[in-house]
């Protein structure tokens, strides 16, 4: 009897299973990467949609950064004209202007000295009064004081900076007259607080509003794959193999869109530029409007990929415990 059974097969014990990636990191990324790009093809429209959204939403938050980022520049611009005049009755020798404008310099914050003569300010009246000359028809520039006109650093033009500026000035031995328009600084340096504020309110809501809607987006696209991920879950494939994928995807959409973005608004940009003299008043070239700096742009493109990863991460979470 024992003739007619069937020998088992010999158990190999060498046998391992077959690599499907691979060997170590590098070889596992390369397919993960590859699964991510197939992912895209294989759904094309529901990822034109996301990055759609991504692109739509960055857009919106780089307009917000433009238009305050040049709010910024003039703000800058304007807040050049605050300076502090002090006058005095008499014209200053050389040996005293120097001797005074080194102790003015070495009153932290100060920028610029600049030595107005007795002529010099006749002149400035004059062009002022310009179409008005006749009104001047006999004034002498002895009637006229001298004066020192101080510019300061742009982190000494507050209020603070400005009063702590002037006390300090006044200790000078010599120093006459001091103004500096307190009333205008008091209010120009109030709208640019209230200006700061309110870009920060704006901008927090435009960010948490953007990560809501890009996260549910995204939650969409992996909602209908659904099948795929339980099926992965089923047959045994790990946490991580399973989100690897679909979180390089969503890198892959955050970027696109970020790079999108970017283009859609230098497009915006040059088209206001050459556009603009048909319905404004003035000319943006020449009022100093410029385009977002360097370091905006990476981070509006890095934003899109964190947005993409974050997007993709939460929504995972849903159908995979982490």
């Amino acid at each position: 009897m024992n003739r007619w059974k069937k020998k088992a097969a010999p158990v190999n014990q060498s046998y391992k299973r077959p690599v499907l990636v691979g060997e170590g990191f590098g070889g596992r990324l390369g397919y993960f990467v590859s699964r991510a790009l197939i992912n895209v093809k294989q759904n094309i429209f529901v990822n034109c949609v996301t990055i759609g959204t991504i692109t739509l939403a960055l857009l919106i938050i780089s307009l917000f950064l433009l238009v305050f980022v040049n709010l910024e520049n003039a703000a800058d611009t304007w807040s050049e004209r605050v300076q502090v005049t002090v006058y005095f009755d008499r014209e200053l020798p050389t040996q005293e202007q120097a001797a005074l404008r080194s102790s003015i310099l070495a009153i932290p914050g100060a920028s610029k000295v600049s030595y107005v003569s007795r002529d010099e300010a006749l002149k400035r009246f004059k062009s002022r009064l310009r179409g008005q000359e006749t009104l001047l028809e006999g004034v002498r520039p002895e009637i006229l004081p001298t004066s020192f006109e101080i510019a300061l650093k742009k982190a000494d033009r507050n209020t603070e900076g400005i009063e702590a500026f002037v006390a300090a000035l006044k200790r000078i031995p010599g120093i006459g007259e001091v103004q500096y328009g307190e009333e205008w600084v008091r209010r120009f340096n109030t709208f640019l607080n209230f200006i700061r504020m309110l870009g920060a309110l704006l901008g927090g809501f435009l960010v948490i509003a953007v990560v809501f809607i890009v996260s549910n987006t995204i939650k969409l696209t992996i909602y209908a794959r659904r099948d795929e991920l339980e099926v992965m879950a089923l047959v045994g494939a790990t946490r991580f193999f399973i989100k690897a994928p679909f979180l390089i995807e969503g890198i892959i959409q955050g970027g696109a869109g970020g790079v999108l973005a970017m283009v859609l608004l230098t497009g915006l940009y040059e088209g206001f530029l050459h556009n603009a003299g048909s319905f404004v008043t003035f000319d943006p070239t020449a009022s100093g409007l410029s385009f977002l700096p360097p370091e905006y742009i990476a981070a509006i493109c890095l934003s899109g990929i964190a947005l993409g990863f974050i997007g993709s991460l939460t929504s995972l979470k849903r159908f995979i415990n982490v």
